[in-house]
C-alpha cells in the first residue's frame, strides 16, 4: 500500500547554503493573529471609559469658598497648608474627573484664577470644588 509523498518522506531536511535560518520568535510571528482593524481597541476602551460631569456649585457654597480665599490671602506669606478637591477636565472627551491635593499654598494668581502650590501644581480657580485648612476652623 502505497501514500502520497512516499518517495520524499525519507529526504534529509534541507538547509540554505544562501540564507541563514529563521529564529523561532520570526516564525511564530508568521502565525500571529492579525489586528485587521488597527487601533480599533483603543478606541472602544476609551469610549467604554467613564468620565465624571462636573457639579455646579450652590451660592452657599461660592460664597464659603470666598470667604476661604480671603483668608488664604491674608496668611500667604505662612505658605499655610491647604486641601483642594477640583475637577480635571478630561482632555479627550466631555466630562472629567475629581482630583484632591494637599499642599503648601505659594500663589495666588488673581489675574489667571489659579492657586500655584508648593510642589508646581496648579488649581484652577474656575474648577474648585472645596477646600479645606487649618486655618478655617473658626467657620
Amino acid at each position: 500500500m502505497s501514500f502520497p509523498y512516499e518517495d520524499i518522506v525519507d529526504l534529509p531536511h534541507h538547509v540554505s547554503q544562501k540564507h541563514p535560518p529563521m529564529s523561532r520568535l520570526n516564525r511564530a510571528a508568521q502565525f500571529a493573529p492579525f489586528a485587521a482593524l488597527t487601533g480599533h481597541s483603543a478606541a472602544i476602551m476609551e469610549t467604554a471609559r467613564l468620565t465624571d460631569i462636573e457639579t455646579d456649585l450652590s451660592d452657599s457654597d461660592i460664597e464659603i469658598l470666598n470667604r476661604r480665599h480671603k483668608v488664604l490671602l491674608e496668611h500667604l506669606d505662612e505658605q499655610p497648608e491647604a486641601t483642594f478637591i477640583y475637577f480635571k477636565p478630561d482632555a479627550l472627551k466631555s466630562g472629567g474627573e475629581y482630583k484632591t491635593k494637599t499642599g503648601r499654598v505659594k500663589k495666588i494668581d488673581e489675574y489667571k484664577k489659579q492657586y500655584i502650590l508648593s510642589d508646581g501644581t496648579i488649581i484652577p480657580m474656575e474648577h474648585l470644588f472645596s477646600m479645606e485648612s487649618d486655618l478655617f476652623q473658626n467657620f
